[in-house]
């Protein structure tokens, strides 16, 4: 199974895409695509979607999953951040894929063990996880561990639903 982690971001929207094959994990590849800021924001937005339909088009991943946006101080820089995030959510939508959300604190602890670990952290941990990976960007990185969250998830969720119950016959 292939897995898509979107790092979303209106300059820049980090990418990266996994295959898991049960509990071990390869990286297939990362990128960001960058949008002009001088650009109004529908096309920036657009360059963004049509970045990331490329990307689905050529890995086919089978799982998609995004990270949640934080409210920072500056409310108009979190709208903005939210257009992207719906830009995140809506290729893979479209394209038929689920899509699984994730807190960042959720990532950074799937990823890295604790919530509140530094980006140099989870940059660690991603490349423990995927030897040899070679980040486009640290929007890049940031996507990998949100694919490698994704994929701890569903693992979890296959378990418990292959588990039987005791007392189950």
């Amino acid at each position: 199974m292939k897995v898509l982690g979107i790092d979303p971001g209106l300059r820049n929207m980090g990418w990266g895409v996994i295959e898991v094959d049960g509990p071990r994990i390869r990286h297939v590849a990362n990128g960001t695509i960058h949008s002009d800021g001088a650009q109004d924001l529908g096309a920036r937005l657009s360059v963004l979607f049509r970045g990331l339909c490329a990307v689905i088009a050529t890995h086919a991943p089978d799982e998609a999953a995004v990270e949640q946006t934080f409210v920072n101080k500056d409310a108009t820089g979190t709208l903005k951040l939210g257009q992207a995030r719906g830009v995140a959510l809506l290729a893979p939508a479209e394209a038929g894929i689920s899509v699984g959300e994730y807190a960042p604190n959720a990532v950074k602890k799937t990823v890295v063990g604790v919530g509140h670990a530094a980006k140099e952290q989870v940059q660690h941990m991603v490349r423990i996880q995927l030897p040899g990976v070679i980040f486009d960007s640290p929007d890049a990185a940031d996507a990998l561990a949100i694919a490698i969250c994704h994929s701890r998830h569903l693992q979890g969720r296959t378990l418990r639903v292959a588990t039987p119950k005791r007392g189950a016959a």
